[in-house]
Parts: structure tokens; sequence; C-alpha cells
């Protein structure tokens, strides 16, 4: 014997063999089907009823398209600087509340179109026969379903529900202004004409049709105003994802409908497309407005001077200059023209030196507009400070302050401020001192002009300014006309790659395979972790494989359920599958015997942990089945706490072992006969107050020790050893004890005790039977091998009366053959 047997407590360890545990987990595979079953419609029901989610994307490129037309100074103009970090500005227009209202009002989304669908009502943009044309600056209703119902194709039914307790507002999508509206009908319904104004409290607008359907009987559908900003809200949603490394961006939407979709994502992308065309040109047009505004002046004073010079000449009959005064003409003319644009650079040097000193952002600095600028370093250097700054303003928003890529381009800013400062202040001392030197020979031409006679001076000067006049005015028509051109030739940096359109994507949402595949999953784990759970949990003793592992008595057999009303399932039924392993247990009881009693009477007792396990039934049938084998046999009560054994054989309980005990009785007076031949029985008799003190006095041995001398077996049914001590006491008397597990009763727990005892070898020739024994609850794949009796169950009743039927498999091939 091994007293090292390690007793398995815990549960979770009690199912070491994997090959029985899948049994255990196959054994309940209509758990599974149904489970699955259940998951499987779920997830059908929710991938009907979910709404469907599509989701469409379209493509833009961001390039900056210079305009090849213009020389590099006229660029300058009207494109100082560089290309700003473009891709990310456009991704947050894109995204943009403002944006998302401009495109929202251009596509009326803030009018919904609706229609009973199987779940819900849904989206119906693109896919009804008519639009709503709402009158501008009315007073419409808001976020109130407005049903219309046709009729035929001529005329269509108005209908609104109203709710008295709800607060109903009126907008007008001009400015977006709000009004109350109360409405004393709880129902409004009116029939009106396609094409006719609807002019109601609440609604003024025209209901058109933009589709051919030959008959509208019957269709319904809603619609409903909403706000500007509640669509906005929407649609800020949108995904506009930069693609590594290139200029593109991807932009994408999801929503119920497909038309909606598209319609949005290419009235975006157009949208952009004219702003940011706007703020290409706007440049472009308030210098174009501010040419036109100098060229009429310019044109005024020409045509005035013009008409001056022709009446000076009428009236001083002088109508061309002398020779003399034709050459000092000629340069002085040259020399004014010099002169102005020195002084509109001097100006515009002043102006920049000045904005660069009190500003700190450099990335709108002022260009020239109708300014040439010849020396090439101050347009370069304008550039370099612009896209600098546009790369700290990126920077300043991704990186902390002190970053060293944002103190590096700080650095940088500085720098080139710096320089462009140093080369604007040495440019215009140049222009300075070419503006004197111009000056100075001015003033010599002015003296030899003053020698001319005073008509010929008179009009030598009005030629002088209208030679000037005139050349600006050359110049500004010029100027205008390459406005005219960059605004006309400009196009968007925005084009695009690949429009959004419907070509019969799939919906996204609900995934479908996806909730099928999570069903499956979770109709699988449920089950499984249900009886996993119940495993666990499960204390109670299944089977003999459940005995083993828990406990190193030995097994002597298994008892099947008992299928009559009383416990004389041996002698009621003699070829029932119980009766047979309670003949199995007899024939396996002898080995228990030492060989030195074969010939002696033999004691067995009775017991088990708690009451309920079938003790008696065993003590009752294994008396009968040694009485029916020919042996003298006789059972013994011992249970004086809970008598029973008299109720199953009809005898009476006023006189027992206890009336012995005391002294009321011999034996003589205590033992009854019963029906079953051989068989006699001693009750335990009426309960004492003291039953552990009579079982241990000297009368009880007297009594065993009697009784051994007149039969051939003695049967002991004890109390429950795990309840009281009196079968403890009385395990002296017993040749061989047997100790009752009753099948999905007995607890794991309750062998402790018995194990104890066991391995300390308190107590020697043991054996358990496993009671109540049902194939139906343990066909798990437990192997058959502890005696005749094991194994019996659902086939008990077939026993001995008829042939057990045959398999499906092995009846369809008879079925074949025949």
């Amino acid at each position: 014997m091994d007293n090292k047997f390690k007793f398995i407590e815990n549960p979770s360890e009690q199912i070491s063999n994997i090959k029985d545990y899948l049994f255990r987990i196959l054994a309940n595979w209509k758990w599974f089907a149904v489970t699955i079953a259940i998951a499987l419609a779920i997830a059908y029901y929710i991938n009907i009823s979910s709404q469907k989610i599509y989701g469409l994307s379209t493509t833009i490129a961001v390039n900056e398209k210079q305009n090849p037309l213009f020389s590099s100074g006229t660029n300058i103009a009207f494109n100082w600087g560089g290309v700003s970090d473009r891709v990310e500005s456009i991704r947050k227009a894109l995204t943009s509340r403002s944006h998302n209202e401009k495109v929202i009002s251009r596509l009326n989304f803030y009018i919904e179109y609706l229609r009973d669908g199987r779940f819900r009502i849904e989206d119906a943009y693109g896919e009804t026969p008519f639009i709503i044309k709402l009158q501008p600056n009315q007073y419409q209703l808001l976020n109130t379903l407005i049903k219309i119902d046709f009729i035929d194709n001529e005329r269509f039914r108005l209908s609104v529900d109203f709710n008295e307790k709800y607060a109903y507002k009126l907008i007008n999508y001009k400015d977006e202004s709000l009004n109350d509206f109360e409405e004393n009908k709880s129902r409004f319904s009116k029939i009106f004409l396609i094409d006719e104004y609807i002019n109601l409290p609440f609604l003024k607008a025209q209901l058109a049709l933009v589709k051919e359907v030959k008959d509208l009987k019957g269709q319904s559908f809603y619609i409903q105003l909403k706000s500007i900003e509640q669509v906005a809200g929407q649609y800020q949603n949108v995904r506009a994802t930069g693609l590594t490394g290139t200029s593109l961006i991807e932009l994408s939407l999801k929503g119920p409908n497909k038309n909606r979709i598209v319609d949005y994502l290419n009235e975006t992308v157009k949208v952009l497309a004219e702003h940011e065309l706007d703020e290409k040109t706007n440049y472009a047009r308030s210098t174009k407005e501010f040419i036109d505004a100098q060229f009429r002046n310019t044109s005024d004073s020409l045509k005035l001077i013009e008409d001056n010079i022709g009446k000076f000449k009428q009236e001083n009959s002088i109508y061309q200059l002398s020779a003399e005064g034709g050459e000092i003409y000629s340069q002085t003319i040259s020399l004014d023209k010099m002169q102005e644009q020195l002084g509109d650079r001097i100006v515009y040097f002043n102006n920049l030196e000045n904005y660069i000193k009190t500003h700190t952002n450099f990335t709108n600095i002022p260009a020239p507009a109708i300014i040439n600028i010849e020396d090439g370093t101050i347009s370069e250097m304008v550039g370099k400070l612009t896209e600098l700054s546009i790369k700290k303003e990126r920077l300043s928003k991704e990186v902390t302050s002190n970053h060293p890529s944002l103190i590096a381009v700080n650095q940088e800013v500085e720098t080139t401020r710096n320089v462009l400062l140093e080369n604007l202040s040495s440019l215009r001392n140049q222009t300075k001192i070419t503006l004197n030197n111009s000056r100075n020979r001015l003033n010599i031409y002015n003296y030899e002009l003053d020698k001319l006679p005073k008509k010929e001076q008179k009009l030598l000067n009005f030629q002088r300014k209208y030679s000037l006049t005139e050349s600006n005015y050359v110049f500004l028509m010029q100027k205008r006309y390459e406005a005219d051109i960059a605004i006309a030739a400009s196009v968007s940096d925005i084009s695009v790659l690949d429009t959004a359109k419907d070509t019969g994507q799939e919906s996204i949402l609900p995934r479908m395979q996806f909730n099928y595949m999570i069903a499956l999953l979770l109709g699988t784990i449920f089950p499984l972790f249900v009886i996993i759970a119940k495993e666990v949990l499960d204390t109670r003793i299944h089977s003999t494989e459940d005995i083993e592992k828990i406990s190193p008595i030995p097994i002597l057999g298994v008892v099947g359920n008992n299928g009559v009303e009383n416990n004389l399932a041996v002698f009621t039924n003699p070829k029932s599958g119980v009766a047979e392993s309670f003949r199995a247990l007899r024939s396996n009881i002898q080995f228990l015997f030492a060989r030195s009693a074969k010939d002696k009477c033999k004691t067995i007792l009775v017991t088990s942990s708690v009451s309920g396990e079938g003790k008696t039934f065993i003590s009752i049938n294994m008396a009968t089945v040694f009485a029916l084998g020919g042996k003298k046999t006789i059972l013994v009560g011992l249970d004086l706490r809970k008598p029973k054994i008299f109720n199953d054989f009809d005898v009476s309980n006023e006189k027992g072992v206890v009336n012995y005990l005391i002294g009321e009785e011999n034996i003589e007076g205590i033992i009854q006969k019963t029906k079953i031949p051989n068989l006699d029985v001693i009750v335990a008799g009426l309960v004492p107050p003291n039953p552990s003190e009579l079982l241990i006095g000297a009368a009880t041995d007297e009594l065993i020790n009697s009784l051994k001398e007149n039969y051939d077996y003695i049967i002991l049914d004890t109390p429950p050893i795990g309840l009281v001590s009196d079968a403890v006491e009385l395990l002296k008397y017993a040749d061989s004890t047997l100790y009752i597990v009753r099948q999905m009763y007995s607890q794991k727990g309750m062998l402790k005790m018995i194990n104890e005892k066991y391995s300390k070898e308190e107590i020697s020739n043991i054996s358990i039977v496993l009671n109540d024994f049902t194939m139906k609850l343990s066909h798990y794949g437990y192997g058959n091998h502890y005696g005749y009796g094991y194994g019996y169950g659902k086939y008990a009743d077939r026993y001995g009366n008829e042939e057990a039927p045959k398999s499906f498999f092995k009846n369809i091939f008879k079925r074949k053959r025949g």
C-alpha cells in the first residue's frame, strides 16, 4: 500500500486526462449545435437589420502650377514665395466646418429625402423621383418629418404629425435665423399638384419631378429639413489622408447612401479647387483693381494735358520746338522717366524695410505690384525668407519651442532677415546716388531750357508732362494686360486623379463574413466555457475514473440504477441488470476474505459518507443475493438513528437491536423471518437517546459472536461514517467493508476522511461500490473493468429478457443485405 498517495482536492486539477476531457466536451455536442445555430441566427439578423454603410473615395493631387507666360519679374509680382506645406493645409481645409458648410449649401444637403425601410427610415437621396425647391429668404419647418404620398402622377398629399409637447422651430436658410412655431392641430394634411407653389405657415416650396416614372401612385417618401450646422457636423469625419512621399491626398467618406457620398466627395473637391484658385489669383485681382484705378487717373490726366497742349499751340501760334528745344526735350524726358522709377523703388524699399523690422511673420511680405526690380538678389532673399517663415509656422504646430529643428529654423530666419536688410540698405543707397546724379544732369538741361523763348519753354514743359504721363499710361496698360492674363491663365493647384463613383461597391458594414465568423466562435466558446465551468465547479462523483483520481481505495464494482419502487431489486427482478451487478459483487467480494475464513461466517459492513448514497439499498440486496445463493444470511440494522430496513421487508420495528442492547430481549426475540429464503433480519428498533454508547458496549460483541455461530453471512447496515462515529466503532467486526458512493450525488471531498484512515492503515479490507450508476450520465468513454455489474444502465431492463438493439449502422447494413 502506497501511503504517499496524493489526493486531488483542487477541482481545477481533477481533469488530468486530455482524452477523457475531450470526450466530456464532445458528449455535449447538442449544446454546441444549438448555441452555434442560435449565434448564426443572431448574426444573420444583425447582418440583414444593421444599416449598410458604404465607403467611397477620391484622389486629388496638390501641385503648385506656375503660369509659363510671365517673366520672373511678373511672377514675383503675382506669386511671391515658394510652395508652402500645401498637403497639410489642404487636409485641414477639407475637414473644416466652413468648407463643409459651403459644400452642404451648394448641394442642398440640409434637405433630407427619406423613405420607410424594412427596419428603419432610410436615406433616399438620389432615388426619389422628385426634389424640393425651397423658396429663398423664407422660414421653413426644422427637424420634423414631412410625409409625401403620391395619389397619382399629378397630385400628392403632404402631411405632418405635430406633437403638442414639442417646441417646433422655423429656419431661414439665408441667414440661418430661427423662429418659434406653434400648430394647434395634431395633424396637418393637404393635397397639392406637382410643381404647385406650397404656401404654408411652416413650408414654402415646390415639388418638382426629376425622373420620369410610369406610375407614382402609392409611393410614399419623407422630407426633413435640418440646419446647415447640424449637417456640417456629420461630414467633419471625412478622412483626408496624405499619401507618404507624394503630394496626393485620398479623400474618403462613409455613409448609408452611395449617391450622397459620391456627390459630396466630388463637390467638396470642386469647392476646394475654386477656393484655392480664388486664393491664388486674389493678389493678381487686387493688383488689377489698383492698376485700373491708376489707369483711369492717368488716362484723364493724359487727355487733360493733350487738350492743354492743343489749346496752347492754337493760342500762341507755335506748333513745334526748335532744333535746340527738341534736343533739350529728348534729354529731359528720359531723365524724368528715370527719376520717377528710381523714386518708386526707394519708396518700395522703405516700405519693405519697415515691414521686415516691424513683423515676425514673413509669410505675407508685400510684393512690388508695378515696380520692376533689376537686382534679383532682393527677390531671391524675400522668397527664401517667405519659405523659411512657412516652415517655421508648420514646425511650431508640431514641436515644442526648444526643439532643435525649430531652433535651427529660427536662426536661419534671423540670418536671412539680417542679410535682406543689409541688401535693402545697400541697394537703396545706390538708388539714391543714381537719383541724385539724374537730378544734377536734369538741372543742367533746365539751365539750357531757361535760355529758350518763353513760349517755347512752356510748350516744352507741356510736352515733357505729356510724354511722362503717356509712358505711365503705356506701362499701366501693359501691367493691366499682364494681370488679366494672370487671372485668366491661372489654374487651381488641385487636380482630380480619380473621381468618386458608384461602381457597385459592396457595403463595408456590417461585415457579414466577420459577423458569421464571430458567431461561430462565440457559439463554440460559450458552451465550451459553460462545460469547463461546470467541470471545474462540479465536485460530484460521475464515474469510477473520478474515484480512482481521488482515492487509493480499490473499487469492488458498480451497481446500476434501481428501477423498482422498493429496495428489493434482486428479489423483485432477479434477471435485471441490477441483480446481475449484485451477483458480480458477491463474486468479487470473495477475493477480499482471508483463506482461513473460507468456511467460517463472514461479516460485511456497509457504510457511506452521508445519508442518501444507497447504503441501505446495497445492504438489503447484498443480503438477498447471498441468501438466494443458498447461504444462511442475516441483515442487521445498526443505523440506530434512522432505521429503515423494516419498511422494505414489511416487518415490525418494535423490537430490534436496541431492545437486545438494553437487555429487554434475547437474540431469538429480535430475529425476524423474511419472505426471502435463507434471509433473516434484525431491525434497529426504536430510536434510543444514546445510540453511540449502546453500540460500543459489550452487548454488541455478544450479539455479533452469537450470530456468527448460526449464519454464513452477516450484513451490517451501519450509519454514515462521515456523519457519526458509530460506523467507525463497528469496523472491528467486519471481515470486509463496503464503502458506498453514489453517482452524481456523493461529493469528491467526502472521501477525504476515509482516504486518510486507509492511508494510515487504520482501516483495511475496504472497497468502494459505485451506486446508482447510469450510462447516460457517464458515456464519456470510460472503461468497463470493475466487475460484471459495470456498464449496465439504460440497457439494464433488457438483460436476460431480450436481445439488445443493434446499432443504427448495423440496422442499415442489415436492410441493405435484405
